[in-house]
């Protein structure tokens, strides 16, 4: 499972969608940094594959970081935001 970690200006949780492939992941996380740069859209409908029906829907010009991470059956739990640590 892939995780697509949105941080959101003035938000101290970040918004998590998930993707069963690496290739969807990477093709969310494209789309996502295609719409900060060209800033055409307005919003962004994001959907989850893990929860089904799980929708978000954020303000682009709100974002402020996009991360794509492996989620492993190894790691218990990731605290919300970025890190600097492997």
């Amino acid at each position: 499972m892939y995780c697509i970690e949105l941080t959101i200006k003035l938000s101290p949780m970040p918004l998590v969608v998930q993707r069963k492939e690496h290739g969807d992941a990477q093709r969310l996380y494209s789309e996502v940094i295609d719409s900060i740069r060209k800033g055409n859209e307005r919003l962004l409908e994001l959907t989850c594959e893990k929860v089904e029906d799980k929708k978000i829907t954020v303000l682009v010009s709100e974002i402020t970081a996009v991360q794509i991470y492996e989620k492993t059956s190894s790691s218990t739990s990731k605290p919300p935001g970025f890190s600097f640590q492997n």
